[in-house]
């Protein structure tokens, strides 16, 4: 789950994080509202999207009076920003964040994630912060630093030291950069978090750091733990489909191709889209129905994906283990009776009561294409996508 930049700036600096001082605004008045309890002479108007990239797309104003607030704020407000992460449709802009100006000297990049490959918290650092921190990861990755927490010795002090004389951090600022990344890495083993970017931490003219930007993504299995993160979302900046899998406890994720996949398993779900790009075809989405899906949750599953207007074919892949294929046929079977079906269905089986599910398919009568294995169920499909 992600939040917005204000939202994960309040969550920071309950853990002593230093941020500058703002405040949210749905508004222009709230904007004008929120500089001049601000104060002056500078404010930064912030449109609030999950999206990175905002800067360069005019998503990010500096301004010097209330009446320029006022303006940057009312031209954002429903305006749609386009930036490299949020695809050529872009994001409609519903909140504003109303941000203290700050005198910058340098900027740095900082950054917290899992580092699956050793099961261990990382600390990714770079003297490169600001806007074009991926060009630098591509053109000079020497300019990114590593730093890995000893889970049986928890964070030290040497770490904080270690990423100062990274970030070539002098006198004081080395003291608060072991405050800062203690700071960070509580915040993000306390909230479960799975990725947290500062871009740019910045060292002002007077020498103190400050996180200028702030993103977080937290880890969807631990959210039942944290009900004031959840009370978070915004609804508004996911996908219709994706929140409604979310409702019936799916994995979903739309993709931008054309042939719909129902799978169970998060393994075969992704060989699934694997061997559909393999055939010459793209898949329209990532969905992973469990192990043990009702025929309701199954139900469910199937008209989403036939809620997406791109979808021009659906492919079926189940292997029972635990689950059962009789009770995947029934919600498929379901399904489709219940909106209408007008393109091609390919449907594989194999496991627990393959039998009884294909003798389901076949009495039901819909136009099931059946398949024998992976391979085949990916070359029908995509034969007959481009065959309709």
């Amino acid at each position: 789950m992600n939040i917005h930049e204000y939202q994960a700036k309040a969550v920071l600096g309950a853990f002593g994080v230093p941020v500058p001082r703002g405040y949210p605004a749905m508004s222009a008045a709230e904007a004008v509202a929120a500089a001049e309890k601000l104060g002056g002479p500078v404010w930064v108007v912030k449109a609030q999207i999950h999206a990175g990239g905002r800067g360069k797309a005019g998503g990010v104003k500096v301004v010097k009076t209330i009446d320029e607030v006022k303006k940057e704020a009312t031209r954002l407000l429903g305006s749609t920003l386009v930036t490299h992460q949020t695809g050529p449709h872009g994001k409609e802009v519903h909140r504003l964040y109303i941000e203290e100006g700050s005198a910058i000297a340098r900027e740095l990049y900082l950054s917290v994630l899992v580092d699956r490959a050793n099961g261990r918290i990382a600390f990714i650092a770079s003297t490169e912060g600001g806007m074009d921190i991926e060009a630098v990861a591509h053109a000079t990755p020497e300019k990114i630093a590593t730093f890995h927490v000893d889970p049986a010795a928890g964070m030290s002090g040497y770490v904080g030291r270690n990423i100062a004389a990274a970030l070539k951090l002098k006198g004081d600022q080395v003291k608060q950069c072991i405050a800062l990344v203690g700071g960070l890495y509580q915040a993000f083993l306390a909230k479960d978090m799975s990725l947290l970017e500062i871009n740019p931490l910045v060292v002002t003219k007077e020498g103190a750091l400050l996180c200028l930007d702030a993103k977080i993504n937290f880890d969807g299995n631990g959210l039942y733990r944290h009900p004031d993160i959840v009370e978070l979302r915004d609804l508004t900046e996911e996908d219709p489909m994706e929140i409604e899998a979310s409702r019936h406890d799916l994995s979903y994720v739309k993709l931008d191709g054309n042939i719909g996949c129902m799978v169970n398993g998060a393994g075969l779900a992704m060989a699934t889209m694997d061997i559909i790009k393999l055939y010459g075809a793209e898949p329209a989405n990532f969905l992973d129905v469990g192990g043990g899906a009702s025929k309701e949750k199954v139900t469910a599953a199937c008209k989403i994906i036939l809620n997406d207007p791109n979808v021009k074919g659906i492919l079926v892949n189940i292997f029972g283990g635990i689950m059962r294929c009789d009770i995947i046929a029934e919600g498929v079977v379901a399904a489709v009776r219940e909106l209408g079906i007008k393109v091609p269905l390919v449907v594989r089986l194999e496991g627990t009561n393959v039998e009884l599910g294909k003798k389901i398919l076949a009495e039901s009568k819909l136009a099931v294409i059946p398949a024998n294995d992976l391979a085949d169920a990916a070359a029908k499909i995509t034969q007959a996508v481009k065959a309709a």
